[in-house]
């Protein structure tokens, strides 16, 4: 270097004093933005179609943060590829706290093991915020199935193998996996019979194209009630008040039988913690709130089950293991 470029001892000081300023705006401005956050709308990213389960959680709990926070929460939907559509979304969007999303076990636990080629990681990408809930499921049949409870279901299914076909929401969801596990624990022969969403799925079972499903119980209770389903039993350690008469499926016969789906709240993994602090306290508030749980009741089979951060990045790490073993042994692939 030429000598008249080379920086004096004061012209270094006063660089470096600089770089310091423009760094302690960058904080400042950091710290001012997360005292005064929200201060804009915030986008609340739902993978799946309105009117589903997931969809009608989003909108409510959106509406309770909307009212405290003073802010619009806007609910946008992008469904398709078992959740994967939005969760890339968010996984792109700013870090800002802005772009929230609800997920559930499918995108942020199976598809990792199910997807050859995913462009987002649940455990990299995404902040936990909160856990919202869990979802029980009731094995169901169509009323022409010549099965009154489990222990028939089984034997019918052993007399004629193949000839009983099941629903799932799509090869890989919870729904299919948690069936390919209830098949081997029985040692039946069925057929997989996959369709895009839960009313499709649904439908094929009151229309007796397939035979048997496992099926939430906010979904599942009115069609039972209405006589065009019939349930065997509840997926769940204790009996459901909504069906006190029927029996679990440990009392069915299947002990150690056991799944459920649970949906959380996350956000791109560069979001400031005292953010995701904020975030978390809110939710967990709304979620005690009586009107909410009054609700979350009368929707059936649906229990809350709230915590911290860290809680909930726990449990999605645990399930991704466990759900991934199932998806190996089951063979399950989507490329």
């Amino acid at each position: 270097m030429h000598p008249s470029l080379t920086p004096t001892p004061a012209t270094i000081c006063r660089r470096l004093l600089l770089a310091a300023a423009i760094g302690l705006l960058g904080l400042m401005a950091t710290a001012s933005a997360q005292e005064t956050y929200p201060n804009k709308p915030i986008k609340f990213i739902v993978p799946y179609p309105a009117g589903a389960g997931n969809d009608i959680l989003a909108r409510m709990v959106g509406q309770k943060m909307s009212e405290k926070f003073g802010q619009a929460v806007v609910v946008e939907n992008r469904p398709g590829a078992a959740g994967n559509i939005g969760l890339d979304y968010l996984a792109r969007a700013p870090g800002d706290g802005y772009s929230i999303a609800i997920a559930d076990t499918g995108p942020l636990a199976i598809n990792t093991s199910l997807y050859s080629k995913l462009s987002f990681s649940p455990t990299k990408d995404f902040a936990a915020v909160a856990s919202l809930v869990t979802f029980t499921y009731l094995l169901v049949v169509n009323p022409q199935v010549a099965a009154e409870s489990v222990a028939e279901l089984i034997a019918l299914a052993r007399a004629q193998p193949g000839k009983i076909n099941y629903a799932s929401v799509g090869s890989g969801s919870v729904v299919h996996l948690a069936t390919e596990m209830f098949r081997g624990r029985t040692d039946i022969a069925i057929t997989h019979v996959p369709y895009k969403a839960s009313p499709e799925a649904l439908q094929s079972v009151t229309a007796n194209q397939t035979q048997m499903m496992f099926v939430n119980v906010q979904a599942a209770a009115p069609l039972v009630k209405a006589g065009k389903l019939r349930a065997l039993a509840i997926v769940h350690p204790s009996r459901s008040p909504l069906f006190p008469n029927l029996p679990t499926i440990a009392e069915a016969g299947i002990a150690g039988y056991h799944f459920t789906a649970w949906f959380g709240i996350v956000a791109p993994s560069a979001v400031p913690k005292p953010i995701i602090t904020a975030l978390n306290y809110e939710i967990n508030r709304i979620m005690a709130l009586p009107d909410v749980r009054e609700r979350l009741a009368n929707m059936g089979g649906v229990e809350v089950v709230t915590g911290t951060p860290e809680r909930f990045a726990a449990l999605i790490q645990a399930e991704t293991e466990t759900w991934g073993k199932l998806v190996r042994q089951t063979g399950a692939k989507i490329d």
